[in-house]
């Protein structure tokens, strides 16, 4: 039998306001998040043990702070390397959108490929998720100064920001190019923190259309 008892443990860490910062606080989370149980059966977890030491010890929870992506973007991928070599402290993972490992998360937040496809996503926790510029200035804001102070952008207008990041982002083949599998495939190195990387090396994701 299955059991939500690590939702509730996880989601007072997982689950920050939302308020001014265009993210979103997911409606549907509550019924999706079946997707982080734990066997009811399992022994109770000893005090003072932290959420993220639970999470390590249980293979269905998914993970926070993951950054779902566009892999086979030359542009995404470049911001990826940028942010994995920038994050000393390796608090951000990675999954590629073309990835099985992907289809739980968008679940969790009522979202499919194409969405992502339009704007780069990043899950904080289970009822907190962002897209577009707002994602790429929460995922700054868990970097090591100077560059979290990029975070501080948050403060222009939603639909400022999503203009210029949309225009971009329509163009981002054209300008910068793409390829036929994730291009996280032929930088090896990165893959330690990506959340499908036993899919990667597998030879990555089959039938990808995009």
């Amino acid at each position: 039998m299955l059991a939500r008892t690590l939702v509730a443990r996880l989601r007072p860490r997982l689950a920050p306001s939302l308020a001014g910062l265009g993210g979103r606080a997911s409606a549907g989370a509550a019924a999706a998040a079946t997707d982080i149980v734990v066997d009811e059966d399992a022994p109770p977890v000893p005090a003072g043990v932290g959420a993220a030491a639970v999470a390590a010890t249980v293979p269905t929870v998914l993970q926070p702070r993951v950054l779902i992506y566009d892999g086979v973007c030359h542009l995404c991928h470049r911001g990826v390397k940028w942010v994995f070599r920038t994050d000393k402290h390796a608090k951000i993972r990675f999954c590629c959108l073309q990835s099985k490992a992907a289809e739980p998360y968008l679940r969790l937040v009522g979202m499919d490929r194409e969405d992502v496809l339009r704007r780069v996503l990043f899950i904080e926790g289970p009822e907190a998720y962002y897209e577009g510029s707002t994602a790429a200035l929460k995922v700054a804001s868990y970097l090591p100064l100077p560059y979290s102070v990029l975070s501080s952008l948050l403060i222009i207008p939603v639909p400022l920001r999503d203009a210029a990041y949309d225009y971009i982002a329509r163009n981002r083949y054209d300008w910068f190019g793409k390829d036929d599998k994730c291009l996280v495939i032929k930088d090896r190195e990165l893959l330690e923190r990506f959340i499908d990387r036993e899919e990667m090396l597998g030879g990555g994701p089959s039938n990808s259309s995009y």
